[in-house]
């Protein structure tokens, strides 16, 4: 491909003012284009790298026996109506009606269609385990795009379904996935990712992972164990909180005039004691009904909202005005509360002695407050966020640190949710209906590129990794309107050409600019024909991270670049 036919252009600024980087440089480097809110086309430099990476997906997926399908991205509400995710799902599902008036929607997950599919069609044990996986456009309509590919609305997704006949061949199963996407994010240049625990979500299902990209501009809170020894990681949505409370003597339980100190830090202040030896009160809502969900939880935690809606089971809200006559904002406490809300202690309040908690009426808390004591057998659950520095679930150290990253990958064991709400059965060996058991794993394309661009690039533009760069090789040719350069130059892409990616600049434009183009465009090697070193029969070879740069004779030119771009590729090579 020469720069001079390529469609797009190399700008030196945009005028939004962007913070992500990779969504700087790829629209700079002319790789993406807006079209509305979280919605991109693609020009050719990210559609020849979204195609490189597809095919490493193909390569792995079909290296654990996947079959690649195609569902449509328009499917009828009746089959979501099924699954029950037709009313479940909110907004951000697209839904309309056609031309005959039936109800339809835009798939943004095809976990439905997957079913759909099988049934029918897999009846018989004996056609079990098997995986079918789609490369195909999904659309979600997001309500906070950001980061341009990192989150959109239309998106380019890879997403597989497994069926098996027990949990145990699906765990092996899920197991032998978890390893392809190691390979996958390690082939696709991928270097600080990991594996988490995390939330199932709208998916269902009791065990999930994510994988995750480790990098400041990350949306997502990852709890990570310090202790090598250890290796505890998880999402924070799904993050045990432990925390110990030493269990000391008992007080006397005292209500103490507290005038107008409805906040932790005005109480603690004004008692001088410390948010950890706080009951606070924090006041939800669901989004059914509006009715009230209170958690009593220790004064130094916050509440994960994931967790207190997996355990309420419902959407929720924070509370933005309490009408129940019952509860006295700010000064809400256990003892005592006569309401009609649920009421959810957490685990950060087991063991609590000597605690300071609301008394239910305005200006006044109790000081001396003794759970078990004064409440008796109460319930514990957790709904608190882990803490930076806090008690690790699986060691028990303080070894827990908190970091940012961005998810690039999910699988999720789903269990019979699907097969059984859709009526997918197959017969066993005694001729009796059984209701497959299901795998989901997923890859999202677009977001994929973007965190490789966020985690390897400098000032000037991405480092592309050699296996899915746009191209493998650069020629520059600094002077196109002479003879000799210009001869050189065009061998050299007519030979390569033939045997690896080449992107020949045969602009007529300053060499400042022609570089400063290639950064955007950041492939691997980099070739410079220029007057000045073919004057000693030379030419420049260089790679974009800059860890390597030389020069060789015209002669030796050729095979030198294809042994450099073969040695950069070996990193990336199936094993």
């Amino acid at each position: 491909m020469k720069v001079s036919s390529l469609l797009g252009e190399r700008l030196k600024a945009v005028s939004e003012d962007i913070a992500i980087e990779s969504q700087l440089f790829m629209l700079k480097g002319g790789y993406i284009k807006s079209v509305g809110n979280g919605i991109f086309t693609l020009l050719p430099p990210a559609q020849r790298i979204s195609k490189k990476i597809q095919n490493i997906i193909r390569e792995e997926m079909d290296a654990i026996d996947g079959q690649e399908v195609l569902f449509p991205v328009v499917m009828p509400a009746s089959i979501w109506q099924e699954s029950g995710r037709y009313t479940s799902i909110g907004s951000e599902m697209v839904r309309f009606k056609d031309r005959s008036n039936s109800d339809m929607v835009l798939g943004m997950t095809h976990e439905e269609a997957s079913v759909h599919l099988v049934r029918n069609i897999a009846k018989s044990y004996t056609q079990y385990p098997f995986m079918i996986y789609q490369i195909q456009t999904k659309f979600r309509d997001e309500a906070r795009p950001r980061g341009g590919l990192i989150r959109v609305r239309e998106f380019t997704m890879k997403d597989a379904y497994s069926f098996h006949t027990s949990n145990d061949d699906l765990i092996l199963y899920y197991n032998r996935c978890h390893k392809a996407y190691e390979n996958i994010f390690r082939r696709a240049g991928a270097k600080n990712f990991i594996s988490v625990k995390s939330d199932s979500g709208m998916m269902g299902g009791n065990i999930s992972h994510e994988f995750m990209l480790l990098t400041p501009v990350g949306e997502d809170t990852l709890a990570i164990c310090s202790n090598e020894e250890c290796g505890y990681t998880a999402n924070m949505e799904c993050a045990e909180s432990v925390v110990y409370n030493e269990k000391g003597e008992s007080k006397e339980l005292v209500k103490v005039n507290t005038p107008n100190m409805k906040t932790i830090d005005e109480v603690c202040h004004f008692l001088k004691v410390d948010a950890k030896s706080m009951c606070k009160a924090v006041v939800y809502q669901r989004n059914s009904d509006d009715s009230l969900i209170v958690i009593f939880i220790r004064g130094d935690l916050e509440v994960n909202e994931t967790k207190l809606r997996n355990t309420v089971k419902s959407e929720i809200h924070k509370a933005q005005e309490i009408t129940d006559a019952s509860i006295c904002a700010g000064f809400i406490g256990p003892i005592g509360l006569k309401t009609t809300a649920t009421v959810i202690y957490d685990s950060s309040l087991k063991n609590a002695t000597n605690f300071v908690c609301g008394a239910n009426e305005k200006d006044y808390h109790y000081m001396g407050f003794d759970i078990d004591r004064d409440l008796g057998n109460v319930e514990y659950v957790d709904v608190a966020k882990i803490l930076d520095g806090g008690i690790c679930p699986k060691c028990g150290r303080h070894t827990i640190k908190l970091s940012n990253g961005i998810e690039i990958g999910n699988i999720f064991q789903l269990g019979t949710k699907y097969s059984k709400s859709m009526g997918l059965t197959y017969v066993d060996e005694n001729n009796t209906p059984q209701y497959p058991i299901m795998g989901c794993y997923g890859i999202g394309i677009g977001r994929l590129m973007a965190s490789i661009c966020e985690e390897s690039h400098d000032n000037y533009g991405p480092i592309w990794p050699i296996s899915i760069a746009p191209w493998e090789i650069e020629i520059c040719n600094l002077r196109s309107d002479d003879e000799q350069v210009s001869s050189v130059a065009n061998k050299l892409y007519e030979d390569l050409s033939k045997v690896a990616d080449v992107l020949y600049d045969d602009r007529n434009i300053r060499p400042g600019s022609m570089f400063a183009d290639a950064d955007l465009f950041g492939i691997p090697v980099r070739v410079v024909v220029s007057p000045k070193n073919l004057a000693q029969n030379l030419i420049e070879i260089s790679t974009r991270d800059k860890s390597i740069k030389t020069t060789v004779s015209v002669e030796n030119a050729y095979q030198a670049i294809i042994d450099l771009v073969e040695e950069l590729k070996k990193p990336y090579k199936r094993v």
